[in-house]
Formats: C-alpha cells, sequence, structure tokens
C-alpha cells in the first residue's frame, strides 16, 4: 500500500506506567515489540493545565534506558517544569512545550533537545470539530477554552524557540482526525504568526526533522545516496509559504505517486 513512512511508538509511558524499574522494563518490552521510538507523557494535557505528572526519577529511567537500547525518546511536555525535567533526563525531543520559558528554552539548546512546537492547526482543529470530540474525557466546556487560550501561548513559545541561539525547533503538527492532510497550514502559521522565514520553515520539516528522527542518511534533503523524496509546487514557497497548500506532484522513493501535471518548468 502507496503511503507515508511511519515511525510508531507502540503504548505511551506514563506516570502510571510503574516505578523506574518498571519503566526500563517496559523500554527494553516496546523495543522487543518492534517500536521505532518511545513516547512519554511528562506533563498532563494542556486541557488539564499541562503540570509535570511523571517525576525526575521516572524521566530519567525511561529516557536513559530508550539512549542504551538505541531508541530515542519523544516527550509530551507542556509545562516549563516538565520540559526542565525532560531535557535533564537527556530526553531527545520535547513536544508542545506552550508554557515554556526562556531559561527553559536555553537549557535545551545546551543539551541539544529537540524542540516541536505547534504553531495552531491542532488547537484549531479541535475547536473546529468541536461537536465531534465534546463530552469525551477533559474535551468539556473548561477544556475547550483553555485550547482558546493556548493559541496565542503557543505562537509566543515558537517565537521564543526560534529566536533562542542553537535551539533545533523542528516542524511537527500533533495532527489528529481532522487535521490530517493540512500540515502545511503550521508551516504557514510559522511564518505568518511566528515571524520564522520561510526557508527556516522548510529546512525545520525536511533535514533538520530527519535528523532529530535519526534518518539523516536516508531522507530530508534531495542528495546522491537519499531516497527521492520530493514534492513539488506551483510557485515559489521561500517568497510565499502559502504555496505549500498547493502540492500538485510527490515522488516518495523514486517513485512518483501523484502528478497533477500543473507544475510548469
Amino acid at each position: 500500500m502507496t503511503g507515508p513512512r511511519l515511525l510508531t511508538s507502540l503504548e505511551p509511558l506514563t506516570e502510571r506506567s510503574g516505578d523506574p524499574d518498571s519503566l526500563r522494563a517496559l523500554v527494553r518490552q516496546r523495543k522487543a515489540q518492534g517500536a521505532d521510538v518511545i513516547k512519554l507523557f511528562a506533563s498532563a494535557s494542556i486541557r488539564d493545565g499541562g503540570a509535570q505528572t511523571m517525576t525526575d526519577a521516572q524521566l530519567q529511567a525511561a529516557c536513559a534506558e530508550a539512549r542504551a537500547q538505541g531508541l530515542r525518546t519523544l516527550v509530551h511536555a507542556h509545562s516549563a517544569a516538565a520540559v526542565r525535567a525532560a531535557t535533564l533526563a537527556g530526553c531527545t525531543q520535547i513536544e508542545h512545550g506552550v508554557f515554556v520559558t526562556q531559561d527553559v528554552l536555553d537549557l535545551m539548546a545546551q543539551h541539544g533537545t529537540y524542540f516541536d512546537p505547534q504553531c495552531a492547526l491542532v488547537f484549531r482543529n479541535y475547536l473546529d470539530n468541536r461537536a465531534r470530540y465534546e463530552g469525551i474525557g477533559n474535551y468539556n466546556e473548561a477544556g475547550f477554552a483553555a485550547m482558546e487560550r493556548a493559541i496565542p501561548l503557543a505562537a509566543g513559545a515558537l517565537r521564543m524557540a526560534l529566536a533562542t541561539p542553537g535551539l533545533k525547533v523542528v516542524f511537527g503538527t500533533d495532527a489528529v482526525a481532522g487535521a490530517h492532510g493540512r500540515n502545511a497550514e503550521d508551516l504557514v502559521c510559522r511564518v505568518q504568526q511566528a515571524g520564522e522565514s520561510p526557508m527556516h520553515a522548510i529546512i525545520a520539516a525536511t533535514s533538520l526533522n530527519a535528523a532529530a528522527l535519526g534518518l539523516a542518511d536516508r531522507i530530508g534533503a534531495i542528495a546522491p545516496g537519499l531516497d527521492a523524496d520530493i514534492i513539488a509546487v506551483d510557485g515559489d514557497p521561500v517568497r510565499d509559504i502559502t504555496t505549500l497548500r498547493r502540492v500538485s506532484f510527490v515522488m516518495k522513493g523514486g517513485r512518483i505517486v501523484r502528478d497533477d501535471g500543473a507544475v510548469k518548468p
């Protein structure tokens, strides 16, 4: 079946996954089951305030064991405390970080931690599809209000991150049902709302992402020896980032999977 490359984490690890020894065992189990990465939830949802939930000891155990097993760790963390703890634990990448502070961003840069903030797509998708989510767990009035408040905070965190020297800011949308296929909207948001240059955003979504995933020797750039993963748009995205909404050609691994014939040489 033709489709995107998938890296899976299987079941995530949380504060309820056990003590440090249990977490180490679970990391080894995930690897045996075929996980490509380890996902951890170090903080509560944005709808529940985003406070740190996993202890420092839990994070240190899980991320150290993942490194020993050759696996990267991706950590859901909203609060500055949770981001700091995951960074000091040597985890590979922080997801979200809506409440991150400048001192923690500086710490991430010092440790070489990747940062994957979102601009707006994930929150707007929930809000636009409120009727489909409302009533499920914390998708309630308070939860939706929290996501409304998160939109400007997320853009502010992204602006701070982009201005932090040496911080590796990658691109990811946290896309869920309703947002798949619209990843370009967050690239547009990053440029228009957070002040990122179009080229910097494109690099974040390609070669820097590949490096963060440990796949820089296979994908992420057009270069000899790499898989030929190429898209084309009718326009210049460096001048107008919105052209990425209009993809008309897709090649994956050297095989053309879409060609609308709209791109002119």
